[in-house]
């Protein structure tokens, strides 16, 4: 097996070897009888990918790799077999996701399965008559035979909307093969619980999700080698605008393009067993109704408990004194009012609520300060940012890492962290933004169970604030971030809306992407390769299937600028591109694109 600069990832060259030692075939000895099946390459004997077609009888229908008996019904796959894991794979191996799924002892039996070589090219090989694909089957019919029966049903449902919505439209640029691959990368990028009878339906939208993103990237990467981009040569721009319009459709439809579906009988199943229980669909015990109405009360409350502290971090900073001690006297009056009220007191319960997220602006704008000073964050720093942590699952803690992260902390910010990820069920806790007023977003049913007694103290274990910083934090915020804080243009500024548009001179985050940002950067300070592509990993999922962020651009410019630390420079103009697409004036992005091209003029990245 060959595999130079020449050959596409997940293919290679076979070269011919003698029939008595493992020495090269030299291209004068080439056997008359094998002259039509082999050929040079680079000084190498290569064998072609036609080389089984002799082998095979007539009235065989060639379908890729596979060749279909139309009178048996059975697809044939000519193959070599390799007993070793393929090198390209070797990363998998070590790579794991949110779901934790496949397990190691499921990886170490794909890795002794080995590997086919099948007589196919890729769509943009220098050597079409003489690449073979690499084709790791048995590790995936072994995968796919450890799904449980949701997923199976995603799998098939997938296909079916390929057959029936997209590919009679689209000249069937979309395979089963991506379809699977599809589900397997879902599958390890989310929890394992997810997966069950009765979240069918938000499984699958998922799925479909993560097809769209990668169908407007171009780009299905292979779940074993994801180097190998399973679109490569199928989709173009005349038909990739008809799939996502076709994909955003049926995603929107929530489950109604189901019942358009022939294939099984499917869509006139539904319709009956819909008119079969569709009296009683619309009616709700009181325990329910009481669930429900908790769990959006305290969702509007974290909603508004978040926009009260923006505002008084904005009223604060609105003075030209010395902003820490006004920050400070402010703070203290707010912890002598709590003392003073009542037990019983509405008030109380609000400045419960509300003195932890002050605590830890106030935190951050002293640690900011002596790190500038002194590179120390003193006690009193660390007294406010204690104080914080339990404003609610993240963003207190986020604060604190960050904090750490630049004084040059790596071992705490890495325990602080890992406490964060080890709070953060994803299947319950909601990302929180004042923003959310302007934003139709659904909460998770996790957050619904949770909020069903009607504590407004659960904010703290079940909501995740977004991540403020103003610019007298800026020595506690990581270079990526601070693009953010200067994003405005003269320009951008009459863009803003001259009420609302204060926060865009502040860094402004959402929890769960900032907390991966920080792990990959932390990991690569303490030399943890594996931990810190995990994260990379997490951080591009969250962005891809969190439909609950509030402030994505952010969240692109700071994976475009780890894509540029990992020499990925074309993704990183990619992320860039998307952030702008969402955003395009008072972005970030705007000066990181120039930057990542000046860069490349000056041939400062290679």
């Amino acid at each position: 097996m060959i595999q130079d600069e020449t050959t596409s990832p997940g293919y290679c060259l076979l070269q011919l070897l003698q029939m008595d030692e493992p020495l090269p075939v030299p291209e004068h000895e080439i056997p008359y009888e094998l002259a039509s099946c082999i050929g040079c390459v680079g000084g190498r004997v290569c064998i072609k990918n036609t080389w089984f077609h002799g082998a095979l009888h007539k009235g065989l229908v060639k379908n890729g790799p596979a060749c279909t008996d139309t009178l048996t019904n059975q697809d044939l796959v000519p193959a070599f077999l390799c007993k070793s894991w393929p090198a390209e794979a070797q990363p998998w191996l070590g790579r794991q996701g949110i779901g934790i799924w496949p397990t190691e002892e499921m990886k170490r039996y794909c890795e002794n399965t080995g590997c086919f070589v099948v007589s196919v090219s890729s769509k943009s090989g220098l050597y079409e008559e003489f690449e073979w694909r690499i084709s790791t089957s048995l590790a995936e019919r072994f995968l796919m035979f450890s799904l449980n029966i949701t997923q199976m049903r995603c799998y098939i449902v997938m296909k079916m909307i390929l057959k029936t919505f997209i590919n009679p439209r689209c000249n069937g640029v979309l395979s089963s093969f991506m379809c699977k691959n599809v589900l397997l990368h879902c599958i390890q990028n989310t929890q394992s619980n997810s997966w069950r009878p009765s979240n069918l339906l938000a499984c699958l939208t998922c799925c479909l999700i993560v097809l769209e993103n990668f169908v407007g990237q171009i780009n299905c990467p292979h779940f074993i080698i994801p180097e190998n981009n399973l679109m490569v040569g199928r989709i173009f721009p005349r038909n990739k605008h008809k799939i996502l319009e076709i994909l955003q459709n049926i995603i929107r439809s929530e489950g109604r393009a189901l019942l358009e579906i022939p294939i099984d009988n499917l869509g006139p199943t539904l319709q009956v067993r819909m008119s079969m229980y569709g009296a009683f669909q619309y009616y709700c015990t009181s325990a329910e109704i009481y669930g429900k109405i908790s769990g959006e009360l305290l969702h509007l409350l974290s909603r508004f408990v978040s926009a009260v502290h923006e505002k008084l971090i904005k009223e604060i900073l609105k003075g030209n004194d010395d902003v820490q001690e006004i920050f400070s006297d402010f703070t203290f009056k707010l912890v002598n009012t709590y003392r003073e009220i009542g037990c019983y007191s509405l008030k109380k319960s609000a400045l419960k609520l509300l003195i932890p997220l002050v605590c830890s602006s106030l935190g951050s704008v002293v640690a900011s300060s002596e790190i500038n000073d002194h590179s120390v964050i003193s006690r009193k720093a660390l007294a406010c940012f204690s104080i914080g942590l339990d404003s609610d699952v993240s963003s207190g803690r986020l604060k604190l890492a960050s904090a750490m992260y630049c004084l040059g902390d790596m071992i705490r910010t890495e325990f602080v962290l890992r406490n964060i990820e080890d709070l953060y069920d994803l299947n319950i806790v909601e990302p929180v933004c004042r923003y959310t007023a302007f934003r139709c977003s659904r909460t998770r049913q996790g957050f619904k169970d949770k909020s069903s007694t009607g504590n407004e103290e659960l904010i703290r274990e079940i909501a995740a604030f977004c991540v403020t910083f103003t610019r007298y934090e800026i020595n506690c915020v990581p270079q990526e971030l601070k693009y953010e804080m200067f994003r405005s243009t003269q320009e951008d500024m009459i863009e803003r809306h001259h009420i609302l548009g204060y926060w865009m001179d502040w860094a402004v985050v959402d929890s769960l992407p900032y907390l991966y940002f920080l792990q990959y950067k932390t990991y690569g300070h303490l030399q943890r390769a594996a931990a810190q592509q995990q994260a990379l990993t997490n951080l591009v999922t969250t962005i891809k299937t969190e439909s609950n962020l509030y402030h994505n651009e952010t969240a692109l410019n700071l994976l475009g600028q780890c894509m540029e630390q990992e020499n990925r420079h074309n993704d990183a103009l990619r992320c860039y591109m998307l952030s702008l697409n969402i955003r395009a004036r008072n972005n970030a992005a705007n000066f990181l694109i120039p930057k990542l091209l000046y860069a490349f003029a000056n041939r400062h990245v290679v």
